[in-house]
């Protein structure tokens, strides 16, 4: 008798996450084309969730993979690689238990009700990094961040940067100051009405200064924005249905609710006291991500959006950890003009109709006036629902014109970093991290930013598969 073989009906992205990662210690890495520019000295990092099954059960939501940090440091000998989980306690416990035992953004803890309410939530470390002078930090925005070392990524456990109390979270989307090497972040806590914590910190990292403003119910704020002299929030009309939470019944990912009717707030921070300018509200849309933001000539705050028109994204993400999507989920770069003394919005314009996640402005230009914005995208002709990001681009603010990497069929970039030359400051390199779906390995791939359309000046082979990954960081050489 024949068995009919089931066509699995995954597309190539589904390789990168189809076991978990397998970590590597510092290797050389082999160039499979191309050379290093002279100019790139320093260390990429990128961080994600790896690790999305355990013991033969997968997890709930791919926001609850346990994180892995990718670093690839160039120097004069080359590239050398490492790869490491981060050792938060949670993770120790399940590789010792070889089974999930904790609950987290889309998922209960198994096994009895008591379960959830002793292990209600993991420290997943899964989401951003932050690179300080002696450490760097695996960042996760529903706790506390973990310092690694820069080199060898071992873990030295939670940091509570001089400031972090018992209860207090740190986002996973800092932004940082150039000039000033200030860092700016914040963290929700959870309550009734839920907490605004901000938070600013000198170049080490220690917070130096905080603040604190209560929310209407359980908002979902994931980023934010530094324009000028101003921190901006714009609190999408998401809400958090606390009870069944608290009561272990149902997990975050599934209790957050599209309420358009609230309309997305705004809240105007000033950078030096951290006082509230202004509070604004605007018409409902929900995001992720900001570019960048900035204070144009006449004193307006223009902010850059990676907009979404309702909450679709969240059910997308949800299928991402299985290997197979089937919702679509788009969102545009839109641009907010606002007056930060009232609050008010005086127009939204989009400027880009295709997708755009994951946008970036480089280093330097971090809250001031951009000419370039780096995202990740989608190739032309890809149906949405069913593929992950699979090109990256950039736009160009001046021209209003986009370039695109296209890197063929069937492979996955990572968000582009882009990396200022240490010997010529006009030249920039894009870095990322690419899945080839066709011989299911990983890679990284350097482009010269001003030929994204071109081959890639580089590119080199990493020693085991990296699942796709959420945030990244480019560390010069000092």
């Amino acid at each position: 008798m024949h068995t009919i073989e089931k066509k699995s009906t995954k597309k190539a992205w589904a390789g990168a996450i189809g076991e978990p990662a397998k970590e590597f210690p510092p290797t050389q890495l082999p160039i499979i084309s191309g050379k290093i520019p002279d100019g790139l000295r320093g260390t990429l990092y990128r961080n994600g969730p790896a690790r999305l099954e355990r013991g033969g059960i997968g997890i709930g939501h791919w926001f609850d993979g346990d994180g892995a940090i990718l670093a690839v440091n160039f120097n004069d000998a080359g590239a050398t690689g490492v790869y490491r989980y981060v050792q938060t306690s949670g993770y120790q416990e399940e590789a010792a238990a070889g089974k999930l035992l904790y609950g987290n953004y889309g998922m209960t803890a198994p096994g009895p009700i008591w379960n959830q309410w002793q292990k209600p939530i993991k420290n997943a470390a899964n989401t951003s990094v932050l690179a300080l002078p002696d450490k760097l930090l695996a960042l996760w925005e529903g706790g506390k961040p973990h310092a690694l070392d820069l080199q060898t990524l071992k873990t030295s456990g939670e940091d509570d940067l001089g400031g972090l109390t018992k209860g207090l979270n740190y986002s996973a989307h800092y932004k940082r100051d150039k000039q000033t090497g200030e860092i700016f972040n914040f963290g929700i806590s959870p309550r009734k009405n839920a907490t605004l914590n901000i938070y600013k910190s000198d170049s080490t990292g220690r917070i130096i200064q905080q603040a604190a403003y209560q929310l209407d119910g359980v908002p979902l704020v994931h980023d934010f924005v530094l324009a000028g002299q101003y921190l901006v929030f714009f609190i999408p009309p998401v809400r958090l249905n606390v009870l069944p939470l608290l009561i272990g019944i149902n997990n975050y990912s599934d209790l957050i609710e599209w309420q358009p009717k609230l309309g997305t707030q705004i809240l105007v921070i000033d950078r030096e006291t951290l006082s509230v300018v202004s509070r604004g509200e605007i018409e409902a849309w929900f995001q992720w991500h900001f570019a960048n933001g900035y204070v144009d000539a006449s004193g307006s705050v223009i902010v850059d959006i990676a907009r979404y028109e309702d909450f679709q994204t969240n059910q997308y993400l949800k299928e991402v950890a299985t290997g197979e999507t089937h919702t679509p989920a788009k969102s545009t770069l839109g641009r907010v003009h606002l007056h930060p003394q009232s609050g008010k919005v005086t127009s939204i314009q989009q400027l880009l109709n295709q997708h755009c996640e994951f946008p970036n402005v480089p280093q330097q230009n971090v809250g001031q006036a951009s000419r370039y914005t780096y995202m990740s995208t989608f190739r032309s002709g890809t149906d949405i629902s069913q593929e992950v990001v699979n090109a990256i681009a950039r736009f160009d603010n001046k021209t209003e014109t986009l370039s695109e990497a296209d890197l063929g069929e069937n492979r996955y970039p990572s968000e582009p970093i882009p990396a200022q030359d240490t010997q010529n400051p006009a030249q920039s390199w894009v870095l990322t991290v690419v899945y080839d779906g066709n011989s299911d390995s990983s890679e990284v791939w350097v482009f010269d930013s001003d030929r994204l359309d071109a081959e890639p000046v580089c590119k080199l082979e990493l020693p085991s598969i990296i699942p796709h990954s959420f945030h990244g960081t480019w560390n010069p050489a000092k």
